[in-house]
This record gives structure tokens, sequence and C-alpha cells, in this order.
């Protein structure tokens, strides 16, 4: 049935009830007296009550429709609603789960290539540092040296100090280069980018554990690259937000045939803020491989950041 002829039938059906009591033997008096009035106030609210309620129950599937049109988001996908019943709000559902796949595939691809080619600038741009920027800065290192050997005592000292600041500026520019750029995954592997950049981001103030098991199952270069870049910007928010003392990082085996990715801390928590730029690249990310991506309170407070790649879904991508 239509939704049309449904809500008609409702309404027929209110309306046959009240023309039958009108057959019936109540009668009305001119004028109307106040019992009269009284009943016949009753028998319309009755109807009125009686309309709304087979109104609520014959438009249920399209508020349901509703909320889940509301609250979908391709960033969280796999969340359809269910389709009920037939006619029309049942082709209505399947037509809107049919465009959420559409549009999460379209987002997925297009992600992939946005995100392919950030990666690209990224190992552009880091390339230009090393090459252009770090070889200047080298020569400028050399130049000071040999002026500074050269140089009278009261200036000797500044050349110095312009030494250690260039030394340092130099240092940076690496570091950046290689956040830019992780070398160390393509050449060693996820195993020792990871512990790379654990040791990268533990400092005095944070105190930063990894567990990363033996025998994890081989990965290809887009699921590594994934990996190490949400657990570079996991750490890279639990240092600058979270005000953390200790950060875990495992990496593990799946029971269910995969690898999975935690970072938990102890900081203040995400609390009611709002996903910034950083967390949408991670679920972008994690939608390019399939990946299930969670990001939440942890057990004892802080945050929790956990993603799991099983070998099932990254098959079917």
């Amino acid at each position: 049935m239509s939704l049309y002829w449904r809500i008609f039938v409702l309404n027929a059906a209110v309306l046959v009830v009240a023309v039958l009591l009108l057959l019936g033997p109540v009668t009305v008096s001119t004028p109307v007296l106040l019992g009269e009035a009284l009943i016949l106030v009753a028998g319309l609210v009755a109807m009125l009550i009686a309309n709304a309620a087979l109104l609520r129950v014959g438009l249920a599937p399209l508020q349901r429709l509703t909320r889940a049109m509301a609250t979908a988001d391709l960033l969280k996908p796999g969340s359809r609603p269910v389709v009920t019943g037939q006619g029309e709000i049942a082709e209505l559902t399947k037509t809107f789960n049919a465009m959420l796949d559409r549009l999460e595939a379209e987002r997925a691809t297009s992600s992939g290539r946005v995100l392919s080619a950030q990666e690209a600038e990224r190992r552009r741009i880091a390339q230009e540092l090393h090459d252009e920027i770090g070889q200047t800065l080298t020569a400028v290192l050399l130049q000071i040296k040999h002026a500074a050997d050269r140089a009278p005592e009261p200036v000797r000292d500044d050349l110095h100090q312009a030494q250690e600041t260039t030394r340092a500026s130099l240092d940076e520019i690496r570091r950046i280069a290689r956040r830019l750029r992780p070398g160390v995954l393509e050449e060693l592997g996820l195993h020792s980018a990871l512990r790379a950049l654990a040791a990268e981001f533990t400092t005095p103030g944070l105190d930063l554990r990894h567990y990363i098991g033996p025998g994890l199952p081989p990965l290809d270069q887009a699921t590594e690259l994934v990996l190490y870049r949400i657990a570079q910007e996991g750490l890279t928010n639990t240092a600058r937000h979270s005000g953390a003392r200790r950060v875990e990082l495992h990496l593990r085996i799946l029971p269910q045939e995969g690898v999975g990715l935690l970072i938990r801390d102890d900081g203040k928590g995400i609390g009611g803020a709002a996903e910034g730029a950083g967390i949408r690249g991670m679920r972008e990310r994690a939608l390019l491989i399939g990946a299930d991506l969670s990001i939440g309170p942890g057990r004892d407070g802080g945050t929790e950041v956990r993603l799991d790649v099983t070998d099932a879904k990254r098959n079917a991508r």
C-alpha cells in the first residue's frame, strides 16, 4: 500500500466511526445542552487522538528514515536504515542505502587521490628541504667555522653562537623532512618506523612506551603508510593537546587475522570537542584500506585511538 492510500485509509476509518456515531441513538438538542456539548467535545478529542496514533504508526518508517538521513556520516560508514515492509517507504529506504553506498565509494576514491597527491607533495618538499636548504645550511656551517678559526677572539664567540644556531636550524629542517617523508618506513619497514617515531615523541614530560608484537603478517605499502600516519597523528595530538604524562603505542595481531594499532594516554580526554582536520584525516586514511577506526575515552580516562585492519575488509577494498 502506498503512503497516500495508507493515510487515506487511516483518516477514512476515523470519519466512518464519526458517521456511525451520528447515525446512532445519540441526539443533540437545540440549543445544545452542557452535557451534550461535553460528550461531543470528548468524542472529538477521542477521534483526534485515534487519528494521531494511527498516523504515527503509519509514518513510523518514514521517521526512522529521516533520523538515518540526519545521522549519516560518510567518514563513519556501515550504518544503514533497515528496510521494512513494502511500498514507497521501503523503496525510498533502498534508494537511500544505495545512494550511501555510492557516495562512500566515491568519497573513498576521491580521498585516495587527494591523499596520494598529498604524499607526493610531501615527498617533493622533503626532498627539496634535504637537497637544497640542507646543503645550503651545511655550506654556511663550514663557512662560519672557517671564519671562526681565523677571526679575532671578540668576534669568535659570536661566530660560534651563529654556528650553533645554524646547526640547530639544520637539525630542525632534517626533523621536518623526516616527518614529511618517512624514509625509515620505506627502507626498514613499519616496525623500525614506529620505533623511531616513538623515540621522537619521548620527552622528559612524556613517557612513551611502545609494544610492537612479533610475527606480524606482511602488509602492503599503502597499509603500512596508513598505520604510520595514523600513529603519527595520534601521537602528535597527544603531545600537543592532551596534557598526558604517559602514552602507550601498541601494534599487535588481531584474532580475526589482521593487525591492530592502539594509542592510549592518560590525558584529559577528547571530551565533547568537535573533530578537527587531523581526526578527519585519520578517518579518511582508514577508509582507504577498509579499516575500522575508533577514537574515544579510554578505560581509565584519557583518549584511546584504535585502528583495526582485518584481512577480509582489506581484500574487499
